[in-house]
């Protein structure tokens, strides 16, 4: 369930157990959390709810210096929803928000809104005005209204925390592999399918070319990964892709483009919405003598991509 009007939010969701934070790219650190929250729930016999931001304070606080996303918002509350999650409260991010002190924020949010009986937090979680609230202010907050609170250590893989900085990394690197292991789920990015130059049909490798992305792309070159095709009755249809990331040197462009070959697709997909997983990186993007070793590349690519 996702809710974006936080002025009616429903009975049967008041007096739950709440984790308050981005939780961007729903990764393994943000699964325990929601593992605890749902203990947490279960124990007070209530919901368990996610309350989250959008935008993001940083893109309103920094936005010079606020980092792409790892995950919309839709596509944030699907993970949430299928970790177990009962319903993800969205708040309309604003500035009056951020400007209420950590007092403030607990008395408004916490206790109005959402009416909470619990929370559950990691370790790194701030709220409030300038960040003020630390984790231990909001144990006195919590303990002074004389709520549960259950403070979630940083789940630790190979020596280092899992966060969404470290997610961000990986993805901005092209290490897609790497970053899924810290996932609950494949990195995905979702778009528009519009119309390209038509070469990769003329070749062979028809490609269904994506604009509108809102999140972080990965570093450029070629992918496996799987695409989401998804009908206008509802049915879905997914397809083993090898996916683009950059220009095409080979016909001296320079503009970067995402482009994903649906292997053994035929529908027209202009204008529809795409989802595209990514599974592995394949190659860095490199440019060929003749249209010739391109297509003979482009078919070791797609190769790969089937085997993934």
């Amino acid at each position: 369930m996702l809710i974006r009007d936080i002025q009616s939010i429903p009975d049967l969701l008041q007096h739950g157990a709440v984790a308050i934070g981005n939780f961007d790219g729903v990764h393994l650190g943000h699964a325990r959390i929601v593992d605890r929250l749902r203990a947490m729930a279960g124990r007070l016999g209530g919901r368990a709810i996610v309350f989250t931001f959008d935008p993001s304070p940083a893109a309103l606080l920094r936005p010079e210096k606020a980092p792409p996303p790892l995950t919309t918002t839709a596509r944030k509350a699907e993970l949430l929803s299928t970790l177990g999650v009962d319903a993800v409260i969205v708040y309309p991010t604003d500035l009056a928000l951020l400007q209420l002190t950590p007092a403030e924020f607990f008395e408004e949010i916490v206790g109005r809104r959402l009416a909470a009986s619990a929370l559950v937090e990691g370790t790194n979680f701030y709220f409030g005005r300038d960040r003020a609230g630390t984790i231990d202010v909001l144990r006195n907050l919590a303990t002074q209204a004389k709520l549960e609170l259950d403070v979630v250590e940083p789940l630790v893989v190979d020596g280092e925390p899992v966060s969404s900085s470290r997610v961000r990394r990986l993805i901005a690197a092209g290490d897609v592999a790497a970053a899924n292991s810290l996932l609950t789920q494949p990195y995905r990015l979702c778009g528009t399918v519009t119309r390209g130059a038509g070469r990769g049909a003329s070749i062979g490798f028809p490609t269904a070319n994506l604009c509108d992305i809102p999140t972080l792309l990965p570093a450029q070159g070629v992918y496996a990964g799987q695409a989401t095709v998804e009908h206008a009755d509802g049915s879905e249809k997914i397809w083993p892709a090898a996916i683009n990331i950059g220009p095409n040197p080979t016909f001296g462009e320079d503009a970067l483009k995402v482009e994903a070959h649906l292997i053994g697709c035929d529908e027209t997909l202009y204008g529809q919405s795409l989802a595209v997983d990514f599974l592995a990186r394949l190659r860095d993007i490199q440019p060929f003598a003749n249209v010739q070793q391109l297509q003979a590349q482009l078919a070791r690519d797609v190769a790969a991509a089937k085997a993934k």
